[in-house]
């Protein structure tokens, strides 16, 4: 029979749409719990939303691997709401923070710039075939993120134990050199993202396979931005 709609084959118009929706989701929930910062900072609600958006988030991503849900438009969409929420508490907790004797929130226009900039940088860097996604290349990527996760991880248990920024958070040269890693880890994740997305269009995937990949793109861009 003749195939409906639903199983059209996936195009780069329907990553970049449902990317599109998906970061829109993300922003509008960010303004939100931004704004409820703001206009009661001392109500807690925006710690409370803040909270509940990472651990929501981190189970809608866990859903969309382990459940085989990676085409769920309601998943991908559930993970931009509880990632909004996290994001924008996240923005409004750095607008009020110092560092040495600059605000931090000055950072945040740079660090929205920054991220749009290594996102258009690393499809370039894609597109021109400047650096080539192999199958080793994409060994040392899991490696390296899941080094880096358990690296933050250790690093939040042992500031929630003794109260303090911990290494990797606390100002100094390692955490700087941290940072630094975190970021060319996140714009070389780029490339896996888009790669994927390269081969999933070739190969014909249904449609609403670009879920997917807009869920995978919009962690990407959200870990680079913090």
């Amino acid at each position: 029979g003749q195939a409906g709609t639903a199983d059209r084959p996936m195009t780069v118009d329907d990553v970049v749409t449902k990317t599109g929706i998906t970061l829109a989701v993300i922003v509008a929930l960010a303004v939100v719990n931004f704004i409820i910062g703001f206009s009661n900072p001392n109500s807690g609600l925006v710690m409370v939303l803040t909270f509940v958006g990472m651990i929501g988030g981190l189970i809608a991503v866990l859903i969309s691997t382990f459940g085989k849900k990676y085409d769920s438009a309601p998943v991908t969409l559930t993970y931009a709401a509880f990632e909004g929420l996290f994001v924008g508490g996240f923005t409004f907790l750095v607008s009020g923070a110092a560092v040495g004797d600059t605000d931090a929130g000055m950072l945040i226009a740079q660090a929205v710039l920054g991220t749009i900039g290594v996102f258009i940088g690393m499809l370039f860097v894609y597109k021109t075939g400047a650096i080539r996604v192999t199958p080793k290349f994409t060994r040392f990527m899991v490696g390296a993120m899941i080094g880096v996760l358990v690296l933050a991880l250790g690093n939040l248990v042992f500031a929630l134990v003794t109260g303090s920024a911990g290494i990797l958070r606390d100002g100094g040269p390692i955490a700087i050199v941290f940072s630094l890693v975190c970021i060319g880890i996140a714009a070389m994740s780029f490339l896996l993202d888009f790669d994927q997305a390269d081969r999933m269009v070739r190969a014909g995937v249904p449609s609403k396979m670009a879920w997917g990949v807009a869920m995978g793109l919009a962690v990407t861009l959200v870990w680079l931005y913090t």
